[in-house]
């Protein structure tokens, strides 16, 4: 019996500037111009901003000194949600094996189709076509043998591309790319690797997994040394619940009053929380994510003995997490604040799991919920929070579309 042939048959669909090009779609105005999508800091650039040094998360005052013929429009959710629903609708009547990854990208697995449909290349291009006839907006897509190879793919063919991985030129692909174009190798992965003179893929695939371990420890070392000898899964992972519940908030450059960082802090905390116990979760761990003014990231968690989904318990933990991270604050300069909840579990009966002096306040989370539920989720704000405002909520995937 032989082997089935390796077939290139995973898609990786991209939507290129995703926020920015909705703008442009809707404004003909806005088209072929640099545009940015937020205000004191930037969501979202179109290309033209992009290739202008405008990025992602940079402040409005930066931005607009790199580029001053800038656009800045405030951000439009609903129409970005609408959106991505029909681009969802376009990727699910493609085939059914779709993985969404967040609201303008997603895994499509084409492998099904080869006696009923095209080969998967030319899926692909029918499937770009159709996302710009009827929805108005251009798609990038990778093709490959993996997930992980459709994703660098994608990234490579930016934007508005198609690029396809053939199983036999995998590693011709791959190993001249640099390390920053490897998915799952972030800014301080690909720092540390550079440091050591490694700048390519094909660098880091001449190392033992012994040496990328002791390098960049047992996660990122076994993760590396696996993708670039072409041994990543070869699946999308369909029908999965949701594997975390987050949100996050730009701050600006500061410095910010430690009252305002800990109130942004806290009004994700119940967003987040709100979310959790709408879809019948619990949590084990909460994590804190912090960017600062070099662009560069820290993560800080904490796991509970029991699932919890009372905003009692995560507060109390995500501001233990940020007085810890108050060094790091001081010398950096905070710019954004985020807390992800992860370890979620099916919700039986939530009791508070953490022995504090403060009253159960998971009667006030019940309340809160009723009142959020009848009236909307921005009827109930944190007093705190009245002057500043809750921030800007990124929409996100449903729970079941995602993993």
């Amino acid at each position: 019996m032989t082997d089935q042939p390796r077939r290139a048959a995973i898609l990786h669909a991209d939507l290129d500037a995703f926020y920015a090009a909705v703008e442009q779609r809707d404004d003909p105005r806005l088209r072929g111009r640099p545009v940015a999508v937020g205000g004191g800091v930037v969501l979202a650039a179109s290309y033209e901003a992009k290739w202008r040094g405008v990025q992602t998360a940079m402040g409005g005052r930066q931005a607009r000194a790199l580029c001053p013929d800038l656009v800045v429009v405030p951000p439009r959710f609903d129409a970005y949600v609408e959106a991505s629903r029909a681009v969802f609708e376009i990727f699910h009547r493609t085939t059914p094996q779709v993985q969404g990854v967040s609201i303008d990208e997603a895994f499509l697995d084409v492998a099904g189709l080869h006696r009923i449909d095209v080969a998967p290349a030319a899926i692909a291009a029918r499937l770009r076509a159709q996302v710009r006839d009827e929805v108005g907006l251009p798609i990038t897509v990778g093709v490959a043998r993996t997930p992980f190879l459709a994703k660098v793919a994608s990234r490579v063919a930016k934007p508005d591309g198609l690029m396809v991985v053939p199983p036999d030129e995998e590693d011709a692909f791959l190993h001249p790319l640099p390390v920053e174009l490897l998915w799952g190798v972030g800014d301080v992965t690909a720092g540390r690797l550079r440091g050591y003179g490694l700048t390519t893929a094909g660098d880091v695939a001449a190392l033992s997994q012994q040496v990328l371990v002791g390098l960049l420890g047992p996660a990122a070392g076994h993760h590396l040394h696996a993708v670039v000898h072409g041994r990543a899964s070869e699946h999308v992972v369909t029908g999965r619940s949701r594997g975390s519940i987050g949100a996050q908030r730009a701050l600006g450059r500061g410095p910010h009053d430690d009252a305002f960082v800990r109130a942004a802090l806290l009004g994700l905390v119940d967003r987040v929380c709100r979310r959790l116990r709408a879809a019948h979760r619990t949590t084990r761990t909460v994590t804190l994510r912090l960017r600062f003014a070099d662009y560069t990231r820290a993560t800080r968690s904490h796991s509970f003995r029991h699932g919890t989904g009372t905003g009692r318990d995560v507060a109390a933990v995500a501001l233990r997490l940020l007085d810890a991270s108050g060094p790091l604050v001081r010398e950096r300069g905070l710019t954004l604040v985020g807390v992800a909840l992860s370890g979620l579990e099916s919700d039986a009966v939530v009791q508070p799991v953490l022995e504090l002096d403060a009253p159960d306040r998971s009667g006030l989370d019940q309340a809160v919920d009723a009142v959020a539920a009848r009236f909307g989720s921005r009827a109930v704000t944190r007093a705190s929070l009245l002057s500043g405002g809750e921030g800007i909520a990124v929409p996100l995937l449903p729970d079941g579309d995602g993993t």
